[in-house]
């Protein structure tokens, strides 16, 4: 018998075309995030049933773009570094599912491939787009981690801006923001092939971090802007007021989420 190999696709006799490895997926990044607060109904909008608005300031959101290396267990990746460097820029916002508050990630963009399938099978609505943000650097005129310290964020899809953000250091932070600190209550969904039966996977999951280390975090503030475009919608999140900005540097471990609910099974 024949037998073919790969986490996931194109499966092949060896396994070694398939598009991403088997977790565990390790990730070091610089992360920047905005947090401001946008009208609850805009929220409301995108969080699908049995998800509510997070009991506490459920306007807030958080924008934020990553420069991320990642790898397998192997580390291979590392040594090839167009399999490991990408960037991302994605949208969070908070919701409530049986009391318990989650981040959930609404938008988000990604510059390489293997990275919008890592997403898809963890819940994140990834597409494609060009994600660019100021990386520090100890000499020449990059900025330093350090008060005063300015950093430029863009986000692009589809030949369209769609954000822009100026971020100040002002002093170092206990913590990198709030809107993205919980588990993320994200879907699972897929389309039947037969034409009009629905989906043939329904599933919300919880997804969080195996294992985290982080730099020292500082806060600032941010001057964003959000865009129109004809096939986005992020700028419906509009800015009602603006909350605080961070910077962190991170290492973080994914390995596996667990089933909240099936639209076969039922809740767990």
């Amino acid at each position: 018998m024949t037998s073919v190999r790969g986490y996931f696709h194109p499966k092949t006799a060896t396994g070694e075309s398939s598009i991403a490895p088997a977790p565990p997926w390790h990730y070091s990044g610089d992360v920047l995030t905005v947090e401001y607060r946008t009208d609850p109904e805009r929220v409301r909008e995108l969080l699908p049933h049995p998800l509510e608005l997070a009991p506490e300031d459920p306007g807030a959101v958080a924008l934020v773009w990553a420069d991320w290396q990642s790898c397998s267990a192997s580390r291979d990746e590392l040594l090839d570094p167009v399999r490991a460097q990408y960037k991302e820029a994605l949208a969070v916002v908070r919701c409530s599912y049986r009391g318990q508050v989650y981040s959930r990630c609404v938008y988000i963009w990604v510059d390489k491939d293997f990275a919008v399938v890592r997403g898809f099978h963890q819940g994140y609505p990834k597409k494609l787009g060009s994600i660019h943000q100021t990386r520090p650097h100890p000499f020449g005129p990059a900025p330093r981690i350090e008060a005063g310290a300015r950093f430029g964020a863009t986000l692009a899809a589809a030949d369209r801006r769609l954000a822009q953000a100026v971020v100040t250091l002002r002093q170092p932070s206990p913590t990198g923001g709030f809107v993205n600190a919980h588990p993320m209550a994200h879907h699972r969904w897929l389309p039947s092939i037969e034409k009009g039966k629905g989906l043939a996977l329904d599933e919300l999951i919880e997804s969080g971090t195996a294992s985290f280390e982080a730099g020292q975090a500082w806060a600032g503030d941010a001057d964003l802007e959000l865009f129109d475009s004809p096939t986005e919608e992020l700028a419906r999140l509009a800015v009602r007021e603006p909350i605080a900005a961070y910077y962190r540097q991170v290492g973080v471990v994914w390995d596996g989420g667990r089933l909240l609910e099936s639209n076969t099974s039922g809740a767990e």
